[in-house]
């Protein structure tokens, strides 16, 4: 591991920690830190802390804790996603959002919550999966010929099936029904408050499953940052490993959308930064990417609860905020290389 990267580890990881420390013990109900920190403890032996009355316990248990967890687990999870996506097409836009891949995750899960409320709780992450991978692989065959895959004809091919599929999620919301639209409205803004425990056993296991998967074919995302033709001469099997990324790919910003909704900007913005600290060897981007995805995540969450309380803005709102900017310095930026 690069002696930068060492350095950032510990400092990366000591932020995370109190970030999720501020995220238990911040809201309208205002506990000591060492007071919560004893709390999660106690949740952790199945036990009743005595530095916390029963309620405070309970908030802990039942609401911050699973909220924490979920904040983790998905910003982990669409910023090693985006940092694959990056890598994989070479180009620090390609983020699982502006291709096309959330709102065809979106589109899946707003079918389940809209015609098939009641159809079970797993069967909304599937439907997000299953739409995620369809419009992912249509995006992918429209933008690959013979000499490649052209990153323009990516871009447009996302943004193309972006604007069908969000005239699918208008026509849902037209035909909801009051209780459907309040829920499809605030899932499409993204939020992290109906955190349940099987969707956050769900989202960690799908984010062990991917960064074990990513992190087996980091060289192959380095050789790819020579060209296709120079991955293929060190005996990289190239489309191959782009079918192999991209349905991973799909399936964690599935599971990621089904479980909070439309939460953008941290797939494009993440990796972008690691990127800058680091260099980009996927050996490490990948894993430190996960990390700080986690804690922006949790930072933009935490923003969410109290830049408007006793109201609470969606956590999509938040990431948008500040990732847009970000997004128009990075299109600059593009244009300065290319002498626009």
């Amino acid at each position: 591991m690069p002696a930068n990267a060492r350095l950032l580890w510990l400092p990366l990881l000591a932020s995370l920690l109190l970030i999720s420390l501020l995220s238990i013990v911040t809201g309208p109900l205002a506990i000591e830190p060492l007071a919560g920190l004893k709390g999660v403890l106690a949740w952790a032996a199945q036990s009743q802390s005595p530095d916390l009355l029963p309620h405070e316990q309970l908030v802990i248990s039942n609401v911050r804790l699973p909220r924490t967890l979920l904040a983790i687990a998905i910003g982990a999870l669409m910023a090693q996603c985006g940092a694959v996506m990056q890598g994989l097409f070479r180009n620090p836009l390609a983020d699982p959002g502006i291709i096309g891949v959330s709102s065809g995750a979106a589109l899946g899960a707003a079918i389940f919550i809209v015609l098939f409320p009641n159809a079970g709780e797993f069967a909304v992450p599937f439907a997000a999966f299953a739409g995620g991978l369809v419009t992912t692989l249509a995006i992918y065959r429209l933008a690959h010929s013979r000499n490649g895959t052209s990153v323009t004809m990516l871009l447009l091919a996302g943004v193309a099936i972006s604007a069908l599929t969000g005239s699918g999620i208008g026509f849902l919301t037209y035909i909801a029904d009051e209780t459907a639209l309040r829920d499809l409205t605030l899932w499409q803004m993204g939020s992290l408050s109906a955190a349940r425990w099987h969707s956050i056993a769900l989202c960690f296991v799908a984010l062990v499953i991917l960064a074990w998967q990513f992190q087996r074919q980091a060289a192959a995302l380095n050789a790819l940052l020579l060209g296709e033709a120079e991955a293929r001469h060190l005996g990289i099997e190239v489309e191959k490993l782009k079918i192999k990324l991209i349905m991973l790919t799909a399936f964690g910003v599935g599971i990621a959308v089904a479980a909070a909704g439309m939460i953008g900007f941290v797939g494009l913005v993440v990796p972008h930064l690691v990127r800058m600290m680091i260099g980009p060897d996927h050996r490490t981007l990948l894993p430190l990417s996960a990390a700080l995805g986690a804690a922006i995540l949790l930072l933009a969450d935490l923003g969410a609860r109290t830049w408007m309380a006793p109201a609470e803005m969606p956590v999509g709102l938040v990431t948008a905020i500040l990732g847009a900017p970000f997004f128009l310095a990075l299109l600059l930026n593009q244009r300065n290389r290319l002498g626009g």
